[in-house]
Formats: C-alpha cells, structure tokens, sequence
C-alpha cells in the first residue's frame, strides 16, 4: 500500500486547526505516540558528554528601549555602582553574572527582560 504523500499534504492544507488537532490526538492514540518535539534532545546537542551544565554566564545582549530602567536593575543584580552599571549596559552585548547557577541566572534573566532588555545564558 502507498501513500499518496502530496494527496495528504493538499488535504491538510485546507484543513481547519479543529481538524487538525483532532487528527494529532487520533495518531497519538492509534500509535501510542506524542507529537511534543524532545526536550532533551535539544539541549544535549552542543554538549558531547551528555552532562548538565551547572554554571551559566548571564549576557545582556541589548539594553531596549528602557535603559534606565536595565541600569536600575543591573546595579541591583550586580550591587555595582550607577557609573558601573551604565558602563555595563551601554558596552551591551556584556556579561552581568558569571558561574551562575541555572535557576539564578533565569531568576536575572527574567528580572532583565521585565525591563526590556535581551538576555543570553551561555
């Protein structure tokens, strides 16, 4: 038995997001299967050995629109100074934290981006 593969693709071209979302949870069930892409696998790309990475560098990548706003929470992320803070933020992309833990440097990166700023955890 072949499939008719551009059949299907036509098919599900003109099919609504009910349908669509209907057809998913019948293959997950029929095939016992799950249409969520891995977590896993995306994070262990770049690794090797398969370890966790315990400490992250917080980079502020860009200041936004508020850089007030981004000097305020720097100075009191880091416990710098203004003048340090707005070094820091005006020689963006730079790091704010090093050798932080994963649920530290996501507790500063989502300090940064409620003021506006772009955040990378490297």
């Amino acid at each position: 038995m072949a499939l008719d593969v551009a059949g299907i693709i036509e098919q599900l071209k003109g099919a609504s997001i009910l349908e669509l979302n209907d057809l998913v949870k019948s293959i997950e069930e029929e095939f016992g299967v799950t249409a969520a892409a891995p977590v896993a696998a995306a994070g262990g790309a770049g690794g090797g050995d398969g370890a966790a990475k315990d400490s992250f560098d917080v980079e502020l990548t860009e200041a936004g629109q508020e850089k007030v706003k981004v000097i305020k929470a720097v100075r009191e992320i880091t416990g710098q100074g203004l003048k340090e803070s707005k070094g820091l933020v005006d020689g963006a992309p730079s790091i704010v934290k090093e050798g932080a833990t994963e649920e530290e440097a996501n507790k500063i990166k989502e300090q940064l981006e409620e003021v506006g700023a772009t955040v990378t955890l490297k």
